[in-house]
């Protein structure tokens, strides 16, 4: 059975107030900008900023107007450098299963989101900071980004998706060889093996994210939901559930008022004016 998701309609809209002390939050047309704000410890992630980074993406997800997020970190040294260490020394098993389970969560709302999210990785991209990337549409890297899961130098292991989402994104011994021995990589290495989509100079970072989801914004919005939903839940699935999936979808879309637009606008030589509907 095809059991397909539809991300909330207008009238399910709910714009609320957000109070996030460790994120800069931020909309501008149609793009919202997500930036992890813990300079002081590389944007290290605790259980706050992880609440910060659920609150921010609902948020986004629920706002009509935003067709796209984009997520950095500030500073010029790091993305997100994993997690804070000091809060996880004091963890129990208990605990840290409880925090591996929210923050997994999180990184769920960012890859299903039913818009494209732009990691914009501007330095170190560790543990929790690499899984983060991973979990996001696409990843572009300045040249000085460095990648990688070291939590077993810890005595621990990937926590937040890391153990499934590095595999299925740069292949099971690709993934074996960073989990295990903890090592990091740098952006040119992380681009050949397929771990990010991009390198690009750290000047040109932003335009270059934001020109990426403009190009994405252009297009159908119900497509491009649909297309999203279409490629994850298939990647879970065999390649004949998967293709069922797709099909489903391809049938939804075909009924929207947008696909008449765009086809419309094809066969007369013109600009298409999407609606959403």
């Amino acid at each position: 059975m095809v059991t397909l998701s539809v991300s909330p309609r207008a009238e399910d809209a709910r714009p609320y107030a957000l109070e996030l002390s460790n994120l800069i939050y931020q909309k501008e047309d149609g793009i919202a900008y997500v930036t992890v704000n813990r300079p002081q410890v590389l944007n290290s992630l605790n259980g706050a900023t992880w609440s910060d980074l659920r609150s921010a993406f609902e948020d986004a997800r629920d706002d009509l107007a935003i067709r796209g997020v984009i997520l950095t970190g500030a500073g010029e040294k790091a993305f997100i450098a994993g997690a804070d260490i000091g809060e996880l020394a004091t963890l129990s098993a208990v605990q840290a299963e409880a925090s591996s389970r929210f923050g997994q969560g999180v990184l769920d709302l960012i890859e299903t989101l039913g818009k494209p999210v732009i990691a914009a990785i501007n330095g170190f991209a560790l543990g929790g900071g690499c899984e983060t990337a991973m979990a996001c549409t696409i990843r572009i890297a300045v040249e000085a980004a460095r990648f990688g899961q070291p939590e077993v130098r810890l005595g621990l292991i990937p926590g937040g998706g890391g153990t499934q989402r590095l595999p299925r994104l740069v292949g099971k011994g690709r993934a074996m060889q960073l989990v295990l021995t903890g090592s990091m990589i740098d952006a040119a290495e992380a681009r050949q093996i397929g771990l990010i989509n991009e390198v690009v100079p750290a000047s040109e970072l932003m335009n270059r994210a934001k020109t990426i989801l403009r190009q994405i914004a252009a297009n159908g919005p119900i497509a491009v939901r649909y297309a999203l939903d279409a490629i994850n839940k298939g990647l879970e699935a065999g390649q004949d559930e998967g293709l069922a999936i797709e099909a489903a979808y391809f049938g939804l879309s075909a009924g929207t008022e947008d696909k008449k637009e765009g086809t419309a606008a094809f066969l007369e030589k013109r600009t298409p004016q999407f609606r959403g509907r």
